[in-house]
């Protein structure tokens, strides 16, 4: 997956590590062969994305996709989708929610705050497979400009 050429680097926030590996290795079996970071909690996923300042000025060169689980140990991912959708350098950057929750009001709440695609776990992962491949096409249509 590129944008305007260059890599785009996959930001993985999920604290189960059984499931973790299986959207790895979805990812993988949908062809993705991006480089994916993994993170296990908010903050230091949010130390990467929007730097310890929380400027967001450390991703503004960065082409990434960040896939979020919304039920982390130290903050609800809805809290990391609304820091990232309201800073100026990460706000184009796609977000696609992972999670057990098939609440309708949270579904809602996530597209308000601006999450791309909504996938709920246990997912059946042909869905997921191709989620993933519908966003590389995401990313290759939609030219994604550093903010």
């Amino acid at each position: 997956m590129t944008a305007n050429g260059k890599e785009v680097t996959i930001v993985m926030i999920e604290d189960d590590e059984g499931h973790a590996r299986l959207i790895e290795k979805n990812v993988r079996r949908a062809g993705v062969n991006n480089e994916i970071i993994p993170f296990m909690d908010g903050k230091t996923a949010l130390d990467y994305l929007l730097g310890e300042d929380r400027s967001g000025e450390v991703s503004a060169e960065r082409y990434l996709l960040v896939l979020l689980d919304l039920n982390l140990p130290d903050m609800s991912g809805t809290e990391i989708l609304e820091k990232l959708k309201s800073n100026q350098h990460t706000r184009r950057t796609p977000i696609v929610i992972l999670t057990t929750t098939d609440d309708e009001t949270e579904i809602k709440k996530c597209y308000d705050l601006g999450a791309n695609v909504y996938i709920t776990k246990p997912v059946d992962y042909d869905g997921f497979a191709n989620a993933i491949r519908q966003l590389g096409m995401f990313f290759s249509v939609m030219q994604i400009a550093p903010a």
